[in-house]
């Protein structure tokens, strides 16, 4: 049997939608793994993804290599970051709907099991 991944979250970030539907930033694919580019740019290879941002205004999670690519990529020259953004969106499939084939349940649900 798999055991079960845990990951952490922030108690307000919207649930998981179902793969294929819009994004909500809610963290779980970014918290169970890193993506290609973070694997890429970060070297980071297992775990949450450290460019996982939590943004306490609009109750969801983003990526920080959008959010701001210079912070997690400091020889990034200012003049290339819109364009960076712009490439990393289409790489990722920013907005193309959830690709996170993972289940997600809340702490409280896994251990009634």
């Amino acid at each position: 049997m798999v055991q079960p991944q845990r990951i952490w979250l922030q108690h307000a970030a919207p649930a998981k939608p179902m793969p294929g539907a819009p994004c909500n930033g809610c963290g779980v694919c970014c918290a169970a793994a890193p993506c290609p580019l973070s694997r890429l740019l970060l070297g980071h290879r297992h775990g949450a993804c450290p460019a996982l941002q939590w943004q306490a205004a609009d109750t969801r999670y983003g990526c920080g290599l959008l959010l701001a690519p210079r912070h997690y990529l400091r020889w990034l020259p200012a003049a290339a970051a819109p364009l960076f953004q712009r490439l990393a969106r289409r790489y990722l499939a920013i907005g193309h709907g959830c690709d996170a084939y993972v289940e997600a349940r809340p702490e409280t649900e896994a251990q009634d099991d």
